[in-house]
């Protein structure tokens, strides 16, 4: 009989747990491998519509961080653009962060768009067939033409 118990609970954790979401997708910012910004989604019960992401940044072997970015839709899109002086803006939805992946520590909210804008867009992280993917963004000399 205990038996029977904890095979019908253990049955019915893992039909509680199928069909959480917990992805991600990664643009990496060199051919090292070492160096990128990645999207990871976790949804921790079936019944959330809202799932966190988070932005891992990674410069190794010398850093790498994981930050929150917020509780959004899955299908939300998240943009990330580079600024002249390295470092990096993540946008999604309304919500804009500021990072950098020299110690991996800086992620700051940006209430406002600054004036000079927000960057190049380098691409965007969205959901293909339920997954997450990074499509990089058309370079600037191949949209002026």
């Amino acid at each position: 009989m205990q038996a029977g118990k904890s095979t019908l609970a253990a049955l019915c954790a893992v039909l509680l747990l199928t069909g959480c979401i917990n992805d991600g997708a990664t643009y990496q910012i060199d051919a090292t491998g070492q160096h990128n910004l990645s999207l990871v989604r976790e949804q921790t019960y079936l019944w959330d519509k809202k799932v966190k992401f988070y932005l891992v940044v990674a410069r190794m072997p010398t850093c790498m961080r994981r930050h929150l970015i917020g509780e959004f839709f899955p299908k939300t899109k998240v943009e990330i653009f580079r600024v002249p002086s390295g470092a990096y803006v993540v946008r999604a939805g309304k919500i804009m962060y500021a990072t950098e992946t020299q110690t991996c520590e800086g992620f700051a909210p940006i209430r406002d768009e600054p004036e000079e804008g927000i960057g190049e867009l380098v691409g965007t992280f969205s959901e293909k067939a339920g997954t997450p993917v990074f499509e990089a963004a058309e370079p600037e000399a191949a949209k002026s033409r």
